[in-house]
């Protein structure tokens, strides 16, 4: 009878191992990792990341996991699948929010955010999320090594943003919208004067408020425009 029982039953093992459901043994972590970085070093970044999730979601408790995350998020970034990026860096942030490597991570991030910008003529989204990201970077970690790229695409970021208020401001010059016009360059010499727009802004300040009546003002912005910026073009174009 135990003969059976033992032959029935290693029919039924070599059956499911013929069938589609075969029992895969957990691999070992260093297995895993080797797998991972064989996938990267061919460029198969979409594999790559998926057995560096794989990675973490099985050893989580493994001093490797953090830098499995971190390698997940790069290897979706290198496959342009910036959500899959972002959201790898979320589990990163939420699970090891005091980690060495925060400030690549905050980089890795505003990258995702920076290499989705458009042009100015759209909504800002992207360049505030990436701006933020980036300003997070200088702001805690100023010594990082990632932190003097930040302070560039910060300028950067700030020179686009303040393109696309000058391009809705100077739309609503065109339409005689003065007081939404003279609300948006305002902003401009409020949140980005270090900008190229501030010379722009203050001479469309003179254009405005002569426009409407009050010359007080006007005046008031040109000086502004003169003593800051003298040898500037829009400097020259005032009368």
């Amino acid at each position: 009878m135990k003969k059976i029982i033992i032959a029935c039953f290693s029919a039924i093992v070599l059956a499911g191992c013929a069938g589609d459901n075969k029992i895969v043994p957990e691999q070992s972590l260093p297995d895993i990792y080797a797998d991972a970085y064989a996938e990267f070093n061919k460029e198969n970044y979409e594999e790559a990341a998926a057995k560096f999730i794989t990675a973490e979601t099985q050893y989580p408790a493994s001093p490797w996991a953090a830098d499995a995350l971190i390698m997940a998020a790069y290897s979706y970034y290198m496959d342009d699948d910036f959500a899959g990026a972002l959201m790898t860096t979320d589990r990163f942030m939420r699970f090891h929010p005091g980690h060495n490597d925060v400030p690549y991570v905050l980089y890795l991030r505003g990258m995702c955010h920076y290499r989705q910008v458009s042009d100015v003529r759209r909504e800002p989204g992207e360049s505030a999320y990436a701006l933020a990201q980036f300003q997070q970077l200088v702001e805690r970690f100023p010594s990082s090594p990632y932190a003097e790229n930040a302070k560039n695409k910060i300028i950067i970021l700030k020179n686009y943003i303040a393109g696309k208020v000058m391009y809705a401001a100077r739309h609503d010059m065109a339409t005689e919208n003065w007081p939404s016009a003279i609300t948006r360059f305002q902003s401009i010499i409020t949140d980005a004067q270090e900008t190229v727009m501030t010379p722009e802004a203050l001479f469309r300040l003179t254009e405005c408020y002569t426009a409407i009546g009050l010359p007080d003002q006007a005046s008031g912005y040109a000086e502004m425009l003169r003593k800051n910026f003298p040898d500037n073009e829009w400097t020259k174009k005032l009368k």
